[in-house]
């Protein structure tokens, strides 16, 4: 069941309608689990992450803020790390998961119901690190509110934490059938539209407009700079989501894992 759908013009700002329907149905959490599992990339993520996030305080000081949370995938396992987490997703059946989840696993884990671009309610260095995984930025419609969320955590990560952030890399699309034409297509579309190269529309489990803003690697960079990020380490992973790419390495990458700190 989806809740009502408000007139584009009011909904929140970089939600598309596509987003609001999937922060909104229920079925989307409760199957969301199910959806990864054999997932490569769900899957390894953040065992390849975590050797670049300081060991968590003895004392449990301080927080780990999972931004994009969902059901806990990432929440959890980084709690029964040590970290302290509370988790932010804009979608209450997601966070209602993951409560059901960290309560089954046998720990606390606050969720807090918030659209990613207005996170004014949080202070200022409230959390010690931050995480935004499995390309939940490109969900964010708009380059301006792209950066309005980077700059958010930027205020509220204290210096010298650290901030991970993963996207899906648009050359991949020269690997699928048409693909060329694709990135021609949507290039031309950024120049004479409102869409901004990158940005694709598709239809996905049960619905029919899923937004996702898919980066190039320049791109990424650019917005972290701008943000105040100074990207410390850059991973590229394959297509499948099964390995990191050597920086050697000619293959094209499925997407980019991002750690970064303030400048």
């Amino acid at each position: 069941m989806v809740s009502s759908r408000p007139p584009d013009w009011q909904l929140p700002p970089g939600v598309s309608p596509g987003t609001w329907d999937y922060a909104h149905q229920h079925s989307i959490a409760s199957q969301y689990d199910a959806f990864l599992a054999g997932t490569p990339l769900a899957a390894n993520d953040l065992a390849w992450l975590l050797p670049f996030l300081p060991p968590a305080a003895a004392d449990g000081a301080g927080y780990i803020l999972d931004l994009g949370c969902g059901n806990g995938r990432t929440a959890i396992p980084l709690r029964q790390a040590g970290y302290r987490v509370m988790g932010v997703d804009l979608s209450l059946p997601m966070l209602n998961g993951l409560q059901a989840a960290a309560g089954h696993a046998g720990v606390t884990i606050p969720g807090i119901h918030a659209n990613l671009v207005q996170l004014n309610g949080f202070r200022d260095a409230v959390a010690d690190h931050a995480v935004c995984l499995f390309s939940t930025l490109g969900m964010i419609r708009g380059r301006h509110h792209r950066l309005q969320f980077l700059r958010h955590v930027a205020r509220v990560v204290r210096p010298p934490g650290v901030f991970v952030v993963h996207v899906h890399n648009r050359r991949a699309w020269l690997l699928d059938p048409g693909g060329m034409r694709r990135l021609l297509v949507n290039w031309w579309r950024s120049k004479w539209t409102a869409e901004e190269f990158g940005d694709s529309v598709y239809p996905y489990r049960s619905l029919a407009d899923m937004f996702l803003h898919v980066f190039s690697a320049r791109e990424l960079r650019r917005d972290l700079r701008q943000a105040g990020w100074r990207v410390t380490h850059w991973l590229r992973v394959s297509v499948t989501g099964e390995r990191l790419l050597s920086r050697r390495s000619s293959e094209i990458a499925g997407g980019f894992f991002a750690i970064c700190q303030h400048r």
